[in-house]
């Protein structure tokens, strides 16, 4: 039986990239993304909320990531949801939930006086690198 895990979010990126490499050498980033939405209540009155989401990217999207994203950054991650459950000190199960990004593109450029920096204007990559104009579903 074919099933579908797929999250898509557009938000902004709440902590700085942190890369790392595993044993076997595999660049690994991950960062912290935040979600709003504003609605209006039943008394009329405006509310927002935010729901918080931690991606791990791995490999050359994990290089460009760590490269390109910052903190206060706007970007739209897809991937897949995966679990994590493991039992804390205290003795108590404690779970996690993460996106593994298979693509991410980059929603606005880096806040920087002066633009050398090579900075793709808003820009997809996937696991496999840039994406074209024809990759693109929409």
């Amino acid at each position: 039986m074919v099933g579908l895990n797929k999250l898509m979010v557009i938000g902004n990126v709440g902590t700085d990239p942190e890369m790392r490499y595993t044993p076997g050498g595999n660049p690994v980033t991950s960062f912290r993304i935040a979600a709003s939405r504003s609605y209006t209540a039943a008394d009329g009155e405006r509310k927002q909320e935010t729901e918080w989401f931690t991606v791990v990217a791995w490999n050359q999207l994990a290089e460009l990531c760590n490269q390109f994203l910052a903190k206060g950054r706007r970007a739209y991650v897809e991937g897949r949801l995966k679990s994590h459950s493991w039992e804390g000190q205290d003795g108590q199960t404690r779970y996690r939930n993460e996106i593994v990004a298979n693509q991410v593109l980059f929603l606005d450029r880096a806040p920087s006086p002066d633009s050398a920096g090579g900075e793709p204007p808003a820009e997809r990559y996937s696991e496999e690198g840039p994406l074209e104009a024809d990759d693109l579903p929409f």
